[in-house]
């Protein structure tokens, strides 16, 4: 076992389907773990950090489509969906919730295998970068410090994280939610006081802000040229 393996966690019902993946993947490199429901899923999620998950929809009780937007409101780990069902709304549906990819069984392992090393190389998580430039503010995670027109402002933690998460995906649509997750915050009034005084310490025009925009009725953007 090396370093640079990939951690597997196959969600699936059915031992036989559960059992094949993980001997395929373990054949092709991979560390595999098996959970064999939600719930069993999400006690590993808590303590083991998984690089991709394989996810059965068809599942007794909590079903892989109520389990998924779960896991994607947590972390950003990428989600490859199963069914036993191939009708197109199914596949679209599971996209709609954040699925990465979808495979309706029966299935060749080799197929998975594809499309999981295709995500796994898409997706790999970069560093998130000390210093970043959004327009004339230049941002200081490390410091938690903004220098725009040669002045100096100081981030508060919360502030650090949420400008984290967005930039660690510019050009997505935060929901208020999500944006409150982040920061362990309940009313939306408080995620946008938060927002505005984000655009304040970097935006050159805070009213009429150019890089933290509002989406009317979906949440937050931000944009890096």
């Amino acid at each position: 076992m090396t370093k640079e393996m990939s951690h597997i966690l196959v969600v699936d019902d059915d031992d036989k389907i559960r059992d094949l993946i993980k001997q395929y993947l373990i054949e092709n490199n991979f560390l595999v773990t098996t959970a064999r429901n939600a719930q069993d899923a999400k006690k590993k999620i808590e303590i083991i950090k998984f690089d991709l998950i394989i996810l059965d929809i068809m599942m007794p009780g909590e079903s892989g489509l109520t389990l998924a937007p779960q896991i994607k409101s947590e972390n950003k780990v990428p989600i490859i969906l199963l069914t036993a069902k191939g009708e197109v709304e199914d596949r679209i549906k599971g996209l709609e919730i954040g699925a990465d990819d979808y495979l309706g069984k029966p299935f060749e392992p080799k197929e998975l295998l594809l499309r999981l090393k295709n995500i796994l190389q898409k997706t790999k998580i970069k560093p998130s970068p000390k210093k970043v430039t959004i327009g004339d503010a230049v941002v200081n995670l490390e410091k938690m410090m903004v220098k725009i027109n040669n002045k100096e402002i100081k981030l508060n933690p919360a502030e650090k994280k949420v400008l984290e998460k967005m930039l660690a995906d510019p050009g997505k649509i935060f929901s208020r939610e999500e944006i409150g997750k982040t920061v362990n915050i309940t009313k939306e009034r408080t995620v946008d006081v938060m927002i505005t005084r984000l655009r304040q310490k970097i935006e050159i025009n805070p009213k009429n802000p150019k890089y933290f925009q509002t989406i009317r009725g979906s949440g937050y953007v931000l944009w890096i040229e």
